[in-house]
């Protein structure tokens, strides 16, 4: 799964009577842990520093957090 994969988008209800203007779409980090349902043998891993740099030994389980410059202005 690519990091492209791990954040998902959707449209959520707009009701005619909203006192905000609307949020036309949201978006929403799926972790890739959801879709590992057990752990493979000879799974490829970060050596210790990047472990550390990215948080988790095994870049398959890796999820960069969102980007703020890609959320829009008064966003979630």
């Amino acid at each position: 799964m690519s990091a492209s994969d791990q954040f998902r988008t959707y449209r959520p209800f707009i009701g005619p009577f909203d006192p905000c203007p609307p949020i036309t779409e949201k978006s929403y980090n799926v972790p890739p842990q959801l879709f590992i349902t057990f752990q493979p043998p000879n799974l490829p891993q970060f050596s210790p520093y990047e472990a550390l740099k990215y948080g988790t030994l095994w870049p398959a389980l890796y999820a960069p957090y969102p980007d703020p410059s890609r959320e829009e202005a008064g966003g979630d």
